[in-house]
């Protein structure tokens, strides 16, 4: 993999994924996939990418905010992208789409939105080419996300556009365990070091 350290010294993962171990302990991030969109000396963020609401979909939040959607719009599934601030909305998007307001660009060819823009232009079919709407995200203090690794909580794995967005929620974590050549059947929920 080809990371880059921070200016401390500390291992940056920006636009890499998170890939939970068995047994990991907390439910909230049981076999998630995550593709962190920032990881630096001051903490790190990322989205959930297979965790699929099964309570709110795209029309529900284009009602909310009084946009009305072409019909591929209303079918878009929304996913919980973390625990923390499940009412704010992200979209993680391919890099040809940039909003008028703010995108965030993620290493490895992705773009994060968080701007009301992007969701009147998918809703009217203008959006990004490919794009995953989330609600809340994952977030971590500084030190957090590396000693969740070092206590194999997490494996790191690159993150592809066909593993992003052409995968099936269901399956992006055996595809991204087998992007490492690992057999999910072989993973031990107990961890260890040698």
């Amino acid at each position: 993999m080809d990371e880059m350290k921070t200016d401390t010294g500390v291992l940056d993962l920006t636009g890499k994924l998170l890939v939970a171990m068995p047994g990991m302990g907390d439910p909230r991030f049981d076999r998630s996939v995550i593709l962190l969109c920032v990881h630096s000396d001051d903490g790190a963020m990322g989205l959930i990418l297979n965790k699929p609401s099964a309570e709110v979909g795209m029309t529900d939040v284009l009602d909310q905010l009084d946009i009305d959607p072409v019909a591929e719009a209303a079918a878009m599934p929304v996913h919980i992208g973390g625990p923390v601030e499940m009412g704010r909305g992200f979209v993680l998007h391919s890099r040809e789409y940039e909003s008028r307001l703010h995108t965030l660009e993620v290493p490895g060819g992705y773009g994060m939105t968080a701007t009301l823009d992007i969701l009147e232009d998918i809703a009217r079919g203008a959006g990004p080419e490919k794009a995953l709407m989330m609600l809340g995200y994952a977030g971590w203090a500084p030190g957090q996300l590396e000693d969740e690794i070092g206590r194999n909580g997490w494996l790191t794995a690159d993150a592809s556009p066909k593993l992003v967005f052409g995968t099936p929620a269901a399956r992006k974590w055996e595809a991204a365990l087998a992007s490492l050549g690992i057999d999910p059947l072989g993973l031990s929920s107990a961890a260890g070091h040698a």
